[in-house]
């Protein structure tokens, strides 16, 4: 309805304008059954640093941003413009226009490196933030990961009426009449793309919301997830209730849980009379125990065979030698001989040497489930040397071993339901989120937090069987569910991969102060304020490196574990900028610079990102050490095939051709599951895409 308003205002003639609307607003009186809102209204995204050209769309820097004009000429630094609305023609200095994305037009992103930090050199682990409106980031992540997000972790703008958030890049306050049907408007465009981003088997979305909005976003979610479960919970924030007048004080938000396919809650375990300790994997974790080092030495590398009937460990082989291969090893019929090796390939060691896993073996403490391609059964055992000291703590307890060593053990004993009321102390956003933040990077740069053991607590619910999950936030803030999931990865050793979103806007008052200083969007002054810069990258440096933002060590300790925050994470993570490539210059096949990093995210993110410095363009990249490879000239394919088929763990392959009927060749030859034509595939996705996100 927003797009006939629009549209009337064009009518010239006064009076039939006044009739028309007229005869529109009584025809709007009549109420449906559900949720209405003015949900097609339009909605546009400056694109800062992006060149002015013709043909394009562009707005004035100091009108706003939904006031478009199509550019019909340039000469030199001034532009011909024609107003969208009007049809109006005048000239524009180019150094007041600003390229500008209208909703449902195709765009064709890439990510720019902004900075990085590598605080595991040897693992290959790297976790993303992506600075960019969400939605064109969320088209992109689709082009990515469509169908393959274990979680989404969202905490989008509660729409107080307090100029908390940006609607075509004007601040949205109570005195707006269409405040929330542009909340929702922009909702349900985001979250029709995050449902194709989750994989409809078995994955979870996590919206938290507060008073304001929970009833239009509960309808909107029935609506858009008629086939999914849905649940609310409660969540205590502020124990003590924020103040309001006249009114009860607010001690609580919401969260929606969406369940999709078979996903369910993993309630945790608490403390009863049947009490165990954590079960270990056997295999070892870190880079550093692999194959070959001084951690485990050879006697840590050898065979354990499994009945394939009964799933029972029936025996244990002897070391292998530093050059023999795993592959020689005796074959026992009716079982499988399993090494310690990762799903990347990676040969580890065992934690223990064959003599002490038979003890324990023996005394019925080892566990046989089911693993991957790899190793195909998965081990887990309790230590016999240990001493239980328990003093409960969240979801776990302390524990020390024989040697007075501490660790964190999880209780595998009487199960504790958790209900949709949850009010824990650790999830005071006072103190376990702005407390925390101003530790980090100082007070004043970001309201409200969440705390981190909040979000911590609710997506282990879902990924705590997960270890390899992969995780989106598409309104980032101030980066708690990074943080959050680098805690869940140092609990219980896993490999999790957290995707973060988030613009880079001002405050409303920094946004003041800036202008009165002459600044603007897009200015350098102006966007090292902006939150990705100022609040989620430092943020996300120093909780992984263990200082706050002057390099002062981290004090305290996480709730539930002695490690001290100053010891950081064994994490890495990319930081990049949304940009936007021409169609035609990707279509030429000049743009394999800028697309790389696309291809890395693409394969996994395995590994340190490549990045190619070369003059000219590669006739082939064949990256083992990140899972994939790159044919740029196809008549290099049998060279291609060669070094690709000479690597056991290429898992993607990217073939730049124009021809169809050669891609299908290369890929039928090559026998490669994950392979992909581009830049076709790339061009497809996105012109296919706008087509179906106007409907």
């Amino acid at each position: 309805m927003a797009a006939i308003h629009e549209l009337l205002k064009q009518v010239q003639d006064p009076a039939l304008r006044a009739r028309l609307t007229e005869e529109f607003e009584h025809i709007t009186q009549n109420k449906k059954f559900g949720l209405v809102f003015e949900e097609h209204m339009p909605e546009c995204t400056p694109l800062y640093g992006i060149g002015i050209k013709k043909g394009g769309t562009v707005a004035k820097k100091s009108a706003k941003i939904s006031d478009t004009y199509t550019v019909l000429k340039i000469n030199k630094d001034l532009a011909m413009c024609r107003n969208k609305n009007t049809g109006i023609t005048e000239p524009i200095k180019m150094s007041d226009l600003i390229a500008v994305a209208e909703f449902g037009e195709p765009i064709f992103p890439y990510l720019e490196h902004i900075d990085s930090v590598e605080n595991a050199p040897e693992s290959d682990l790297w976790h993303t933030l992506i600075e960019a409106d969400n939605y064109h980031a969320l088209q992109l992540l689709e082009y990515l990961y469509g169908g393959k997000v274990d979680c989404i972790y969202i905490d989008p703008p509660y729409n107080t009426g307090a100029r908390d958030w940006k609607y075509n890049n004007d601040y949205v306050d109570s005195s707006d009449a269409y405040r929330h049907s542009k909340w929702l408007s922009m909702m349900k465009k985001r979250l029709k793309l995050a449902k194709r981003l989750l994989n409809p088997e078995d994955s979870v979305l996590i919206v938290t919301i507060d008073e304001k909005e929970y009833l239009h976003l509960g309808c909107l979610l029935e609506e858009m997830f008629s086939e999914a479960r849905i649940q609310m919970v409660s969540i205590t924030i502020n124990p003590s209730g924020a103040k309001r007048d006249n009114e009860f004080s607010r001690a609580d938000e919401y969260a929606f849980f969406i369940f999709i396919g078979s996903s369910h809650v993993i309630h945790p375990r608490g403390v009863g009379e049947e009490q165990e300790v954590r079960w270990w994997y056997l295999r070892r974790t870190d880079y550093a125990s692999r194959r070959g080092t001084v951690k485990g030495g050879v006697a840590q590398f050898y065979p354990i065979y499994v009945d394939d009937a009964t799933k029972r460990i029936v025996h244990i082989g002897n070391p292998l030698g530093p050059n023999e291969d795993r592959h020689s090893v005796p074959v026992i019929p009716g079982a499988t001989a399993v090494f310690p090796v990762r799903d990347d390939g990676v040969e580890m060691n065992w934690g223990l040497t064959g003599d002490s896993l038979r003890k324990l073996i023996d005394e019925g403490v080892v566990r046989v489930t089911a693993g991957s391609q790899n190793q195909p059964y998965v081990f887990r055992y309790v230590s016999a040397n240990y001493k239980q000291k328990i003093k409960l703590g969240r979801w776990a307890i302390r524990g020390t071993r024989d040697d007075g060593s501490k660790i964190i053990v999880e209780v595998e004993g009487k199960v504790t339901r958790a209900t949709t009321v949850w009010q824990n102390k650790w999830h005071d956003a006072g103190q376990y989120g702005t407390s925390m933040l101003h530790q980090i990077i100082g007070p004043g740069r970001f309201n409200f937090p969440k705390s981190v053991y909040a979000v911590q607590d609710t997506l282990r619910f879902f990924v705590k069987e997960k270890p390899d999950a992969l995780i989106i936030d598409f309104f980032a803030g101030s980066g708690t569910t990074l943080h959050a999931v680098n805690l869940l990865n140092a609990e219980d050793g896993g490999h999790r991969r957290c995707i973060m979103v988030t613009n880079n806007e001002v405050s409303d008052a920094e946004a003041k102060t800036l202008k009165k200083q002459g600044w603007q969007p897009g200015d350098e002054e102006w966007e090292k304020f902006g939150i990705a810069r100022y609040v989620t990258w430092p943020r996300t440096v120093c909780s992984i490196e263990g200082h706050d933002i002057n390099g002062k060590p981290l004090k305290g300790n996480y709730i539930g574990s002695d490690t001290p925050m100053s010891d950081g994470f064994s994490a890495n993570c990319e930081y990049f900028k949304l940009g936007f490539l021409d169609r035609d210059m990707v279509s030429l096949g000049r743009q394999f610079r800028e697309i790389l990093p696309l291809l890395w995210m693409k394969s996994g993110a395995v590994g340190r990102r490549p990045d190619y410095l070369g003059e000219e363009e590669p006739q082939m990249l064949v990256l083992p050490e990140n899972h994939f490879a790159v044919l740029v000239d196809e008549t290099c394919y049998a060279a291609f095939a060669k070094r690709v088929q000479e690597c056991d763990n290429i898992q993607s392959v990217y073939f730049i051709t124009n021809s169809e009927t050669a891609y299908h060749e290369m890929a039928q030859d090559l026998g490669i599951a994950d392979s992909y034509q581009l830049y076709r595939n790339y061009i497809d996705n996105f012109m296919i895409g706008a087509r179906r996100d106007r409907i």
